[in-house]
């Protein structure tokens, strides 16, 4: 609605990204289930509140269903959402528990904006050439954090994580620098391109809330328990959702010429 679409066609296109990642979120518990099993069973599979069979009939319901709602956009809307959908099935089945388990963040994450921008017009602004790179900081972050929460598990398992890797607060520290870049770019591209003071300040608050996560992730990263990191990493996940529909906002409503 940002890019200037109808209502019904974000409408279409925000269900069918939601039931891609509904997708790959199931195929990422199926894979995790026997491991889950002895340390967080209150999972829906090991927790028995969903079966292995209706657990795999959603994730093909779902991408199914996703892939076909993507027609809204046209083909080549088609062809970019079995993209995102390939990408978070590799990091389910190949790049989780890895060092590079950042990767299909990296790359997956910068596609949200340009799924939704394209689908809705049909083409991409020039500032895209800013805003997918940030974005790829933004999901490199997510993943590094993401493994954070699971460090004690990873490291029981025998699983070598981008966290481990690195070590906690190492890990933490490039949470918090991947996040600062994202905010730097999406407040100077704003005010560089002249949008209205309003949209500034939103990127500014929206910007707080994953800097916030990161640097409670930071805190947290060297102490026992999960609670707090995994609260950090929620923070963060909104957080970058919310800075990257201010941003969009902001550059709608820019007079600069890049948008064109």
């Amino acid at each position: 609605m940002v890019a200037g679409g109808a209502a019904p066609v974000a409408v279409v296109l925000g269900l069918s990204m939601t039931l891609l990642q509904f997708a790959i979120g199931t195929v990422n518990d199926l894979v995790d289930a026997p491991r889950d099993a002895g340390h967080k069973a209150g999972k829906p599979i090991p927790g028995g509140l969903v079966s292995v069979r209706t657990a795999r009939v959603i994730a093909v319901g779902s991408a199914v269903a996703g892939l076909v709602l993507a027609f809204v956009g046209g083909p080549w809307l088609v062809a970019l959402a079995a993209v995102v959908l390939a990408i978070g099935l590799a990091y389910d089945l190949w790049a989780k528990g890895t060092t590079l388990s950042w990767l299909p963040f990296a790359l997956g994450i910068p596609l949200l904006p340009v799924y939704g921008w394209f689908g809705a017009t049909g083409s991409l602004p020039g500032l895209f050439l800013v805003l997918v790179p940030a974005a790829a900081n933004a999901g490199a972050a997510l993943a590094v954090a993401n493994a954070l929460v699971d460090t004690e598990r990873d490291e029981a398992a025998g699983v070598r994580s981008i966290a481990l890797a690195l070590g906690p607060t190492r890990a933490g520290w490039l949470v918090v620098v991947l996040n600062a870049v994202v905010a730097v770019l999406a407040l100077g591209t704003a005010i560089v391109l002249g949008a209205p003071t309003g949209w500034v300040v939103a990127i500014l608050l929206a910007a707080v809330a994953p800097m916030a996560g990161a640097v409670l992730g930071l805190v947290a990263a060297g102490r026992p328990g999960t609670s707090w990191r995994e609260l950090a990493w929620e923070i963060q996940a909104i957080g970058t959702g919310l800075l990257a529909v201010a941003w969009l906002g902001a550059l709608s409503a820019s007079s600069g010429t890049a948008l064109a």
